[in-house]
């Protein structure tokens, strides 16, 4: 039974539950990494998409379970490796006062702690589910302003255009919109951004669940942030109408819910984009399923 335990030839529940005790390791010697991480995700609404992340993680590696029996646990410097980069990233990042290097060693060091037990196919065969790993990573304050700003300008415009189309009287000043009295500012929690972050999560772990050809998984990377913009654009007309009509809780909440509801809009849209491609006779899926 022992012998059973600990073969070498594929990996075992032993090489799981030791990978795991390495990685709890890993995220205790770069706790307060994580904590502000988990902290970030938890307060800020524009990174709450990293919360997802060790659910999509888990569903990828699901998707790829069959791999395990081909996987064996090699004896590999890798893992040490990059527990050192990762720690060398860490401290430069807290010593220089870079957050997303900070965040990003501690990320690192624990997926060298995984390496080092279960060898370099942890890595080689389950890429797409290492490469997920980066979400982790919320994203930089001062990036999203440069992008945030813009956006939020654009969309103001756009809003006030979609009313005059519709006839509806809302008065624009700056990125504010004010209807039946009521100011309801276009800022970063209406900007778009937070779906943008989840949809292009949750498109990633659709397009690397499936066999789909590489250009196809490209070509919907790449279409999941307008679409996440477009469906925020549609959301904000009725926020608009409900936060002019009704008591603020009520509109807090209904554009609270409408934001996840949209994402799945925005994701069923790209769906569709795939039946297209499909109905166009495009090679999608790598494989041909026989009927």
């Amino acid at each position: 039974m022992t012998t059973r335990l600990l073969r070498s030839d594929r990996w075992t529940w032993m090489h799981v539950v030791a990978a795991s005790v390495m990685a709890l390791l890993g995220i205790i010697v770069t706790w307060q990494s994580w904590v502000d991480i988990c902290h970030i995700a938890t307060v800020d609404e524009e990174a709450d998409h990293v919360l997802l992340v060790p659910l999509v993680a888990l569903w990828m590696l699901w998707a790829r379970r069959v791999r395990f029996r081909y996987c064996k646990p090699t004896f590999t410097l890798l893992g040490p490796i990059i527990v050192a980069i990762g720690w060398i990233i860490r401290s430069y990042g807290f010593y220089r006062g870079i957050v997303a290097f900070w965040h990003g060693g501690a990320v690192l060091v624990v997926l060298g702690c995984i390496v080092s037990v279960l060898g370099k196919h942890a890595i080689f065969r389950f890429l797409p589910v290492v490469a997920v790993l980066v979400f982790l990573i919320p994203v930089p304050g001062e990036v999203r302003l440069r992008v945030a700003i813009p956006l939020q300008n654009w969309t103001a415009h756009i809003e006030q255009q979609l009313f005059a189309v519709l006839n509806v009287d809302v008065v624009r000043s700056g990125n504010q919109l004010t209807y039946n009295g009521k100011p309801v500012d276009i800022i970063e929690k209406c900007n778009g951004l937070r779906m943008v972050f989840g949809l292009i999560l949750v498109s990633y772990a659709f397009s690397f669940s499936l066999p789909l050809r590489n250009w196809v998984r490209l070509l919907i990377l790449l279409l999941s942030p307008f679409a996440a913009i477009l469906c925020n654009i549609i959301r904000i007309l009725p926020t608009v109408w409900v936060y002019g009509t009704f008591s603020p809780r009520v509109a807090e909440q209904f554009h609270l819910y409408s934001g996840w509801l949209m994402l799945v809009v925005a994701l069923v849209m790209l769906l569709g984009i795939l039946r297209v491609l499909k109905w166009a006779m495009l090679p999608v899926m790598r494989f041909t399923l026989a009927g």
